[in-house]
């Protein structure tokens, strides 16, 4: 099914990574100098919260009055949603620094599920990890108490997260995999979710609709699937070069909303005039909020019933 009719809204700023909507439908979205911005619902008033300093990429409500964000550089932290001082709550786990916090979910007793995308690769050398397929992504808890543990380990670009609309498993999105991967949090057994996907997968999140929406910002390069193949020391020459001589995304975009069984429930796919690098979604009464790696705008779409 292709997207048909999406608005855009502008945002004073790059690469509103990822989008949540709270329960006036206010927008949040990070961009890539730092600052996190709340949109009125028609997106005619960009308001600044907060500045990280970082990165923010991930983002969740947390609690009543509070927003958690995922930040590639300053790790997780916590915003107030009327503005106000940024609070980390980690930078490292089990003994090794964050080198790439990318996106998260947060359980109804405040319990965060979020991951690592790489022990070697920053987000300014994401495409390096695809070719690597260092296989370092961790997916992490943290305990309303401030424990953190390790769920799942040796995970290719770990990146999106989310719960189970009973919280019976949390799933994350292995993107150098093309699947999406799930841990069952009451005895630890692991399983997919969704396999074999058209597209690279990036961040997911679970719908008002009860659907985990996966997004798939672009489709497979079979330019990276060669470079995958080549002796090491090529691959590093490969990675060397600059961005725009590496394996590059297209534009075609897609997001999945599968049940909790892994059935697909919905899919769209197709180019959307204006938008690439489709790697957040937020359905929120009935529409799709995205966000991109590399546009200036939030896309939205309208009722998808």
């Amino acid at each position: 099914m292709r997207f048909g009719e999406v608005t855009l809204f502008p945002v004073n700023g790059h690469g509103p990574e990822d989008v949540v909507v709270d329960g006036e439908g206010r927008i949040y979205t990070g961009v890539d100098d730092g600052r996190i911005l709340r949109l009125s619902p028609d997106g005619k008033r960009i308001d600044v919260i907060a500045d990280t300093g970082g990165r923010p990429l991930g983002l969740e409500l947390y609690g009543e009055d509070e927003l958690l964000v995922c930040d590639a550089r300053a790790g997780l932290l916590v915003v107030p949603l009327p503005g106000g001082a940024v609070t980390t709550l980690a930078t490292s786990a089990l003994g090794l620094d964050f080198v790439f916090c990318n996106n998260a979910a947060v359980a109804a007793d405040g319990t965060v599920y979020f991951t690592d995308s790489s022990r070697r690769f920053g987000i300014d050398r994401w495409r390096a990890d695809l070719i690597e397929q260092t296989a370092g992504g961790r997916l992490l808890r943290r305990t309303p108490d401030g424990k953190i543990d390790l769920l799942l380990d040796g995970l290719q670009f770990a990146n999106g997260v989310a719960l189970a609309p009973d919280e019976s498993f949390v799933a994350v999105a292995e993107t150098g995999a093309f699947r999406v991967s799930r841990v069952w949090l009451d005895d630890g057994r692991t399983d997919v979710l969704a396999d074999g996907l058209w597209g690279f997968p990036d961040n997911i999140s679970t719908g008002s609709d009860g659907l985990i929406w996966i997004t798939q910002a672009s489709p497979r390069v079979p330019a990276l699937d060669v470079a995958r193949r080549l002796p090491p020391f090529l691959r590093a020459g490969i990675r060397a070069l600059p961005a725009s001589l590496q394996p590059r995304p297209g534009r075609e975009v897609g997001v999945l909303g599968v049940t909790a069984d892994g059935a697909v429930a919905r899919e769209l796919r197709g180019e959307i005039p204006g938008f690439h690098m489709l790697v957040g979604v937020r359905e929120w009464r009935g529409r799709l909020y995205f966000g991109s790696l590399e546009e200036s705008a939030i896309a939205v779409t309208a009722s998808i019933g």
